[in-house]
């Protein structure tokens, strides 16, 4: 294969890696955002979704394996929608990645009451014994959708897929535009794709015969447990998973469709050492990892350090594919996906930006960013999104002064994040919190 001399791009992902200014179509800028608290005293929220079903409810996914009902009136109900709690691999109170992770609905939620969850359980029985833990998605159904408290004993488990180390497990599960379920797993965890259950010299997200490393595509409405869609990249094919949709990913915890415009994948995939970033991901593509962190060139034996060269095609011999988003951990340690804005409550130059955050620039103490990045301009090919740091009104410095866990977006598309103060899944810190005009 080819190498790719990574010189230019250097300068440019450099350049492009601080905080920039984002200008909007209209000609205004923005660099200021106002938040609204809407809920607290959560237990690591890492998920907000609405079920789309007219209600106004928004649900919150705890990562110790409880999901909790916010009502149209911005009320945290008591009792939760969903405790499936016992169903839980034991967490470290100090940091995990670990636990429910992920809650998606049916799209014909309000008629059939399907909704599906990723949750990392204990480890299954059939698999390798020094192994963390088994990600599990299942289904559950509700005989009345309308109802805020589910039958946890109608579990239908759809997938497993053993995970040998416990970090890097994706599992921010979402309904695409087309009724497909989309499911990101990162490479098996430890560090650079290379350890115990890492497929030798490429890594798991480099294997296409194996799951991991992958955002998967399936059909839940039909099949025993579900059907590989006809138009997966390795449909029919015996030697690769069919499941299979987008790889290369080294964690893309966070992932989301863009509500207007061409329904694209925004997918932020955590870095390792040195560069986090954002792909917008397309079916049938290699997204590089590990033989690329971001833009640059990734060497597994010094993570350090990003080499000038590097191979330009994947195990398969498909080629890369680069991110539109690219930060340095001088900015943060890790990056969180959001939406792109398509609400009505933000000024017009918000349109079309997309929110996103990084977690925070340390573990001891909370110091998260929520950023913004705009698309450039028409016409212009392969160029990376402008990007910045937002201010947030009202507080000292304009710092948000919290871990960034996750975003949301409700059925009226305006965007909520949320945070907790603490780095691990514990405590009653965690709070969701809208994202409105500065006042």
């Amino acid at each position: 294969m080819k190498l790719r001399y990574l010189g230019l791009l250097l300068v440019i992902a450099v350049a492009l890696s601080g905080s920039v200014s984002v200008l909007a179509q209209d000609g205004g800028s923005v660099s200021e955002i106002g938040l609204e608290l809407v809920a607290e005293g959560l237990t690591a929220p890492v998920n907000l979704e609405s079920p789309h079903d007219g209600s106004g409810r928004l649900f919150v996914v705890e990562q110790p394996g409880t999901i909790r009902v916010i009502d149209a009136d911005d009320q945290l109900l008591d009792e939760p929608f969903l405790d499936i709690q016992d169903r839980i691999v034991e967490l470290n109170q100090g940091y995990d990645e670990q636990g429910l992770l992920g809650l998606a609905f049916h799209p014909d939620y309000a008629s059939n009451g399907r909704f599906f969850v990723y949750y990392s359980a204990p480890l299954q029985e059939n698999a390798p014994a020094e192994w963390a833990n088994t990600s599990v998605v299942a289904e559950y159904t509700m005989s009345d959708p309308s109802a805020n408290v589910a039958d946890a004993g109608t579990e239908r488990v759809l997938l497993t897929v053993d995970q040998p180390q416990s970090n890097h497990n994706g599992g921010d599960i979402t309904f695409g535009p087309d009724g497909y379920l989309y499911i990101p797993l990162g490479d098996g965890g430890a560090a650079n794709d290379q350890a115990m259950g890492h497929t030798e010299d490429i890594g798991n997200a480099q294997d296409t015969t194996n799951l991991l490393g992958s955002i998967l595509r399936i059909d839940v409405d039909n099949g025993d447990a579900y059907a590989i869609p006809d138009d997966n990249p390795f449909a029919g094919d015996d030697t690769m998973r069919g499941e299979i949709w987008a790889w290369g990913l080294r964690n893309p915890w966070t992932i989301a469709f863009d509500a207007a415009g061409d329904n694209d994948l925004f997918v932020a995939d955590a870095g390792q050492n040195l560069w986090e970033e954002v792909s917008i991901v397309s079916g049938g593509n290699n997204y590089g990892w590990h033989i690329m962190e971001g833009y640059h060139c990734f060497d597994p034996d010094n993570p350090t350090f990003s080499p000038l060269t590097c191979e330009d095609t994947g195990a398969n011999g498909d080629p890369l594919h680069r991110p539109i988003i690219e930060y340095s951990h001088k900015v943060g340690l890790v990056v969180v996906g959001g939406y792109v804005y398509r609400g009505s409550a933000m000024p017009n130059a918000f349109q079309g930006h997309y929110f996103f955050a990084d977690w925070s620039t340390s573990f001891a103490s909370p110091d998260g960013k929520i950023l913004i990045a705009g698309p450039p301009p028409e016409g212009v090919e392969d160029a990376m999104w402008e990007t910045q740091v937002l201010s947030i009104a009202g507080r000292d410095n304009g710092e948000l002064g919290a871990y960034v866990l996750a975003f949301g977006q409700d059925e009226n598309n305006e965007v909520y994040v949320l945070t907790s103060q603490t780095a691990g899944p514990t405590g009653e810190t965690g709070s969701v919190w809208r994202i409105v005009s500065p006042e």
